[in-house]
């Protein structure tokens, strides 16, 4: 038996291969502790369990362990620390991007995906990049400002 490897939020973890066809959100959520990723929907539909594997938008709750081993798992808590929050946690908190906060850290995923890859998105690639999220709350505007803001924020950063 050999365990199943993965690097989740830079930390080196292992899986028993029992718990191969097992849902990384289980394991994020029940072995690691992990609470930024949601069950949801159970079906990848809704983006409350999106993590990023290898910096690519990924459901949690349809992911086996096995198809993440050797690769690098983020969570929303690998984004940031309280003293060194990534630019999107400032971002959301100064919008008020969040009102019940369940779909937050997936969408915070997504949109750290996006602007990884696009430091400059338009607002039509932002809600493309988001689409994939359900939320019910009615703080679309805000979060679109939220992802603009730290694009910007970002951008600045770097011509500093």
């Amino acid at each position: 038996m050999t365990p199943l490897v993965l690097h989740v939020n830079g930390q080196r973890c292992e899986a028993p291969d029992t718990l191969a066809h097992t849902p990384l959100l289980a394991f994020l959520r029940g072995e690691l502790g992990l609470s930024g990723p949601k069950f949801g929907c159970g079906a990848g539909e809704c983006g409350a369990c999106m993590v990023l594997v290898d910096g690519r938008p990924q459901t949690a709750c349809n992911l086996p362990i096995e198809a993440a081993a050797g690769r690098a798992v983020t969570t929303v808590e690998g984004l940031g620390t309280p003293s060194h929050p990534h630019p999107l946690q400032t971002a959301f908190v100064a919008e008020r991007a969040a009102q019940c906060g369940y779909c937050v850290a997936g969408i915070l995923t997504s949109a750290a995906a996006l602007l990884a890859r696009d430091p400059s998105p338009t607002r039509e690639a932002i809600v493309q990049a988001l689409d994939v999220h359900l939320c019910r709350c009615g703080a679309h505007s805000r979060i679109i400002r939220a992802v603009q803001r730290a694009a910007a924020s970002t951008r600045s950063e770097k011509t500093s």
